[in-house]
C-alpha cells in the first residue's frame, strides 16, 4: 500500500523521486519539464506525465531559470502604488509582460529614499532580467549600477546622468493643450496646481511649461501653487483675489486633481459655475464631480506596453543609443470648463 505523498507530508516533491517512480532516469525528467519531450519515447514520457500528477511535482521555476541563467523576472520600481497614474501604467507593463511570457515583480517606494535603495538590492538578488524604473531617482548611483548589469527602462521620469530609454508624456504638449483650451473658453486668471516638486522631472517640466506659455500669452495671468500644508490657504488667496477675467485651476495630475476638489467642495464652491478646472489624468471619478471634470487623458497602457517592448529589444540586443518615447496627451472636454464670457 502506497504511503502519503511527499507533498501530503509537507515537503516539496524533488526530481529524483518523480524519476524514481517513473522508473526513468533524472535526466529524463529534466528534458520533459524543460520542454524537449519530444526527445523522449513517448511511453517514457507517459510514464512520468503520470508520476509528476500522482506525486503533484511542481518544478522550482526560480532554479530553473537560474541554471539556465534566465528567471524570465522583470523588475519595476514604482515610486507609489496608491497614484492611479503607476497602477495604470503598471497594468499595461503586466499585460505586455504576460504576452511575452514574463513575470513582473513589482517593488513600491512609496516615495521612500529608503525603500528604494532596499528595494534595488531586492530586485538584483531576484535576479531580474530587466529593469523598469518609476520613482524618484535619489540613488542615481546604484541604478547606473545596475543598469551596467541589465537593461534598464524609465517610465515618466528621468534620472539624472543615467542614458537609458524614456517612456512618457509630451509634457509641453500637454500644457500647451491645457492653455489653448482655457483660453478658448473664456478663463484669463490661471492657477497651475502641482504636488510639491520634489526633483520628479514630469513634474518640474510641467510647471517650466506653464510658466513659459503664459509668458507668451499677454491674455493669460498665471501663477504655481503645490499642494501641502499651505495649500489651503494659498488656494483661498488666489479665488478672492481680483484678476483679469474668470479663474480656472490647472491641476497638474490627478493626486493634484483630487486635493484641488476637495478643497473645492469644503470652501463651498458651487462646481463649476465659480470657478473652471481641468486636470492632466482622467480618472474614473472625474466624470462624477459636478458636470464632469475636464482631462488630459495620458494614454497610460500603450505607454506601459511601449517600456516593456523597449525593455525586450534591449533584451534581444539592441545596443542602439537611449531613445524618448514620448507619447500625446487626449483632451476630453466636460462641463468644469464651460465658455465663460
Amino acid at each position: 500500500m502506497n504511503g502519503p505523498s511527499p507533498s501530503a507530508r509537507g515537503s516539496r516533491v524533488t526530481i529524483s523521486e518523480v524519476a524514481e517512480a517513473a522508473g526513468v532516469s533524472k535526466a529524463s525528467v529534466s528534458r520533459y519539464i524543460g520542454g524537449d519531450r519530444q526527445l523522449l519515447a513517448d511511453a517514457t514520457a507517459l510514464r512520468i506525465e503520470q508520476a509528476i500528477e500522482r506525486l503533484d511535482y511542481r518544478p522550482n521555476q526560480m532554479a530553473r531559470g537560474l541554471k539556465r541563467g534566465r528567471t524570465r523576472l522583470i523588475g519595476m520600481l514604482v515610486a507609489d502604488i496608491l497614484n492611479p497614474y503607476s497602477v495604470a501604467v503598471m497594468h499595461g507593463v503586466e499585460t505586455a509582460c504576460r504576452q511575452h511570457g514574463y513575470s513582473l515583480v513589482v517593488c513600491n517606494t512609496d516615495r521612500s529614499t529608503e525603500q528604494e535603495s532596499q528595494h534595488l538590492a531586492a530586485l538584483r538578488s531576484y535576479n531580474v532580467e530587466g529593469l523598469i524604473v518609476n520613482t524618484l531617482g535619489h540613488h542615481a548611483g546604484e541604478l547606473q549600477s545596475l543598469h551596467d548589469e541589465l537593461p534598464m527602462v524609465l517610465v515618466d521620469r528621468k534620472v539624472d546622468a543615467l542614458e537609458a530609454d524614456l517612456v512618457g508624456l509630451d509634457n509641453r504638449d500637454a500644457v500647451q493643450q491645457a492653455l489653448d483650451h482655457l483660453q478658448q473658453r473664456g478663463y484669463r486668471d490661471l492657477l497651475l496646481v502641482s504636488e510639491p516638486l520634489d526633483g520628479t522631472s514630469s513634474r518640474q517640466e510641467r510647471v517650466t511649461a506653464f510658466t513659459g506659455e503664459i509668458a507668451r500669452r499677454p491674455l493669460l495671468q498665471g501663477q504655481v501653487l503645490q499642494t501641502g500644508e499651505t495649500f489651503r490657504e494659498a488656494l483661498q488667496a488666489f479665488l478672492v483675489a481680483p484678476g483679469p477675467g474668470p479663474k480656472a485651476l490647472f491641476a497638474a495630475n490627478g493626486m493634484a486633481a483630487l486635493a484641488a476638489t476637495r478643497q473645492l467642495r469644503e470652501f463651498g464652491c458651487r462646481l463649476f459655475e465659480e470657478i473652471g478646472l481641468i486636470a492632466l489624468d482622467d480618472l474614473d471619478w472625474y466624470p462624477l464631480v459636478g458636470s464632469g471634470i475636464t482631462a488630459l487623458a495620458q494614454p497610460t497602457a500603450e505607454i506601459g506596453t511601449t517600456a516593456f517592448e523597449c525593455l525586450l529589444e534591449r533584451l534581444r540586443g539592441d545596443r542602439e543609443p537611449a531613445r524618448h518615447f514620448d507619447f500625446k496627451a487626449q483632451l476630453i472636454i466636460r462641463g468644469s470648463t464651460h465658455p465663460r464670457g
